[in-house]
């Protein structure tokens, strides 16, 4: 197996072009997840306030504050108004939204005060 002093100039060079490809389709894969979050994000906001009486949905996260967006990153929404009993309900369709894309829901009523200071800081109505 041929070490990095084997490499001649022009094989190193196709291997940096071929990694630089690499590294611009998961940009691009990337970015375009981001888009399907806040997509998702969304639709999300508009079902829970016409099917579940939310009266404010705000994002706040990852996706909120533009940070790098991963394959494993999720949706973070806070929501008011949503009635308790409807709570899993209310996720259980925000699941259904894009199967790819994590949706956390969480009920500001319950939420600690710790986090609503974040929310109102970082976080983008809906």
């Amino acid at each position: 197996m041929p070490t990095a002093l084997d490499i001649t100039p022009e094989k190193m060079a196709v291997y940096r072009a071929t990694a630089r490809r690499r590294w611009e389709h998961r940009q691009q894969a990337l970015a375009r997840r981001r888009e399907r979050a806040w997509d998702v994000a969304r639709r999300a906001a508009t079902l829970l306030k016409q099917h579940y009486g939310a009266t404010r949905v705000v994002l706040f996260g990852s996706l909120a504050r533009n940070d790098p967006f991963y394959p494993r990153s999720d949706v973070d929404l806070a929501v008011w108004g949503l009635e308790e009993k409807h709570y899993y309900r209310a996720v259980s369709h925000l699941l259904d939204l894009d199967p790819a894309i994590q949706v956390d829901l969480v009920m500001a009523e319950d939420a600690s005060a710790t986090l609503l200071e974040a929310i109102a800081r970082e976080g983008v109505p809906l």
